[in-house]
């Protein structure tokens, strides 16, 4: 098994996922239990309709997220005017904060906020991430596939763990060392999903019994997993790196299961491809000397490599979950373009300001306006131009203060000479004393 892959363990995340991921692991199962009732087992093809309900249940998010990156399309020739205006002057705290108060003042007159775009990507992370577990950990999360593996290990003998074909079997998938605790079933489910053909059949010939296991109806339970794991011809546990050097090894495998091998990586990179084109075809246009512009070109095509490189290292499951999301990303994206295109911006601005203008109201704030970013700015001015009067009358008073005081110690004597720093010393000794007496 390769180091990458053999890394992942199949027990439930904790944390903030934790729960997500459960829930995610329910409706796989729901899925899976629906296919069962037309004959139908396969875990490849439950990651495909998993995909497809994910991607429905966050459309609405999706939807959100993409009307605020339209709006900042329209937003967009304001800020980078803006940009421009103070290019180079970063460093300068005042005009820094000239900046962001006329940035500030162009997204409260589109009714959006700075942050408004990044809140449905915000919500979406934690389900991205506890997909990614759902999807590793099938067997931890979908209790009708579990049910299979413990089956198959309810059958095992007393002290199999020690068992030199099972100690061997659990070096070959890399799990060894203190972390892997065979008297956990969850740590043995892990062992099990990760066997190859091959390692059935030798863990079938040291354990003859959990070889003939049997589920409900009479199924053999062993025979049930591989099929269950085979999409295709390929085994999902496997990687396509693996099933590639297996057959040019004079190992098991067909030009077919190589082909397919190839085909899920390549795949992948290229409907993330096209994909991420459909989705910044209503991004906004940066500004050509912008270094972010050029970062973000860059990464719409690194990032569709990375995949195809992570892909033939991860198991081929996570490559069929990377191949059926890009490819309903690319569907989805094109119903959400066309209805974007017939989208009323100044409709949508209202209904932006509006939403902004209730919150506002809750705090008790007055309404913002739409077209309101010259009155702001103005108000900006002259509260700075306050700021600074009292700055400088502060100043003049220090300044006042300290002539009178220079004034008052060499009005008798020649201002540098020891009569004058004599008399310094004696008329500050006199102040004090009238200090001290009051």
């Amino acid at each position: 098994m390769n180091s990458l892959a053999g890394a992942v363990v199949l027990t439930k995340t904790g944390g903030i996922l934790g729960p997500i991921a459960g829930i995610l692991g329910w409706i796989m199962d729901l899925l899976f239990r629906f296919t069962s009732t037309f004959g139908i087992e396969n875990i490849g093809l439950c990651i495909i309709l998993f995909t497809l309900v994910t991607k429905l249940l966050m459309m609405p998010l999706t939807i959100k997220q993409q009307k605020s990156s339209k709006l900042m399309a329209v937003m967009q020739p304001e800020i980078n005017a803006i940009q421009k205006k103070y290019k180079g002057k970063e460093n300068d705290q005042k005009s820094a904060m000239m900046m962001q108060a006329e940035m500030k003042a162009v997204y409260e007159k589109y009714g959006t906020s700075m942050t408004g775009g990044c809140l449905p990507l915000a919500i979406q992370m934690p389900i991205i991430f506890a997909l990614y577990r759902v999807i590793y950990n099938i067997p931890a999360y979908v209790q009708s596939v579990r049910g299979y593996y413990e089956t198959v290990i309810s059958q095992l003998p007393a002290g199999y763990q020690t068992q030199d074909v099972f100690t061997q079997l659990a070096q070959a998938c890399r799990m060894t060392g203190d972390k892997f605790d065979f008297t956990n079933v969850n740590t043995v489910i892990d062992l099990l999903y990760k066997f190859t053909a091959q390692q059935w059949q030798t863990f079938i010939g040291a354990f003859p019994a959990a070889g003939e296991a049997a589920v409900e109806g009479g199924v053999n339970a062993v025979q049930a997993i591989e099929k269950m794991q085979n999409f295709f011809g390929l085994n999902i546990a496997y990687t396509p790196w693996q099933v590639i050097t297996n057959f040019f090894s004079g190992g098991t495998g067909t030009i077919t299961m190589v082909i397919a091998a190839i085909a899920i990586p390549v795949l992948a990179g290229a409907s993330q491809w096209y994909s991420t084109k459909l989705m910044t075809a209503n991004q906004p246009k940066q500004v050509e000397e912008n270094p972010t512009s050029d970062m973000m070109k860059s990464m719409n095509v690194t990032m569709p490599l990375m995949s195809v490189f992570f892909c033939f290292t991860f198991a081929s499951g996570i490559g069929i979950y990377w191949v059926a999301q890009s490819v309903f990303t690319v569907i989805q994206q094109m119903v959400i373009n066309s209805y974007l295109n017939k989208v009323d911006m100044d409709e949508l601005v209202q209904k932006n300001v509006e939403k902004t203008n209730k919150k506002r109201a809750k705090k008790g704030l007055p309404p913002t306006k739409v077209g309101n970013v010259d009155d702001m700015l103005k108000k900006y001015e002259e509260k700075e131009s306050r700021e600074e009067s009292a700055r400088m009358a502060k100043i003049a008073k220090s300044k006042a203060q300290v002539e009178e005081s220079n004034k008052y110690y060499n009005q008798d004597a020649k201002p540098g000479s020891l009569a004058s720093k004599a008399g310094m010393v004696a008329k500050y000794n006199e102040r004090q004393e009238k200090g001290n007496k009051k």
